[in-house]
């Protein structure tokens, strides 16, 4: 339990591990790990989750943060063919927002890219996605004027000859703003969608945010009554303390933010204790549209035992 002070935070190491306190064997057992390890799930949509990690130690929930962040290949715009570009925004700078639009692209449909700078590989069918972007601005005759933004749903995803992608490539938010044109003025290009990683650039990063939180504990040692228990009550963000028969009780400790606003009253001193659970941590995850929440989560854990696989395969020397 790390312990929450006023000013200050302590216990914040871990001393469960072999060699740490003599006569007592901390080694990592697999079976114990299995019966004290849960997964609780409080939100899960297509963009967004929330879930809880219990029974589990601080270097594994940061490796699948990590993993998630850097590790998980989604695809992204990493070439941008200019035919035509009008527009008032340089062609370097429309390529760089066409790099970070977040596409629909299952990442199993396509092969790696072997050369690191793809400059002696050939783009085929089993390795990039190609998109069109061909869009004019005109003023009709009434005066009004068309296609004078330039949206994400207006990339179009064109097939090499014998490509078959199913479901068909797309973007993830088709009212993204990429330009704004006026009468005249044209943008027509192609671009290349490859697999990637965010550790190579954040375009390949599947996620928005992947974050967590210790679960709060908050512990009440005496008895708080009257208007003190009021008090008490609005020290802590709705609906984490309610009052059961004019007394104070924690209901739900998880929509705590922490604040220590009740170890500032010193009516409060010595009757209640703050604290954070070592082994139990609260996920956030934020997609950018290009996979949902869910695949995410599970293929950083697949990554993870492909490389506990790998050291296991090394040979001591």
């Amino acid at each position: 339990m790390v312990d929450i002070h006023r000013d200050y935070v302590s216990n914040v190491s871990s001393t469960d591990f072999p060699g740490n306190f003599p006569g007592e064997d901390h080694a990592w057992d697999l079976e114990k790990f299995k019966s004290n390890f849960n997964v609780s799930i409080s939100q899960l949509t297509e963009r967004t989750s929330n879930f809880d990690l219990i029974g589990i130690d601080t270097s594994f929930a940061n490796a699948f943060r990590r993993i998630m962040i850097a590790e998980v290949p989604s695809v992204a715009i990493e070439k941008v063919f200019i035919e035509q570009n009008t527009s008032v925004i340089q062609d370097e700078v429309l390529a760089s927002r066409l790099g970070l639009v977040p596409l629909l692209v299952n990442p199993d449909s396509l092969d790696w890219m072997v050369d690191p700078l793809h400059l002696n590989e050939a783009h085929n069918v089993e390795n990039t996605v190609a998109f069109s972007l061909q869009v004019k601005c005109e003023r009709n005759s009434d005066g009004t004027i068309k296609n004078e933004n330039v949206y994400a749903k207006d990339l179009k995803f064109v097939p090499f000859e014998g490509q078959t992608i199913s479901p068909e490539p797309t973007v993830a938010y088709e009212d993204i703003l990429i330009a704004k044109l006026r009468p005249g003025q044209e943008i027509s290009l192609t671009c290349w969608a490859i697999l990637g990683v965010g550790s190579d650039h954040a375009k390949f990063s599947p996620v928005a945010t992947a974050s967590y939180r210790l679960m709060p504990q908050i512990s009440i040692l005496k008895d708080i009554e009257g208007e003190d228990a009021i008090k008490f009550q609005k020290c802590f963000p709705n609906g984490v303390v309610d009052i059961v028969d004019g007394k104070p009780k924690v209901v739900d400790p998880r929509k705590d933010t922490v604040s220590r606003e009740v170890l500032r009253h010193p009516e409060f001193e010595g009757k209640v204790k703050l604290g954070r659970r070592r082994d139990h941590f609260i996920f956030n995850i934020e997609s950018t549209g290009a996979m949902t929440p869910a695949e995410i989560f599970l293929k950083s854990v697949a990554a993870l035992r492909e490389k506990a696989t790998v050291l296991q395969s090394c040979k001591l020397e």
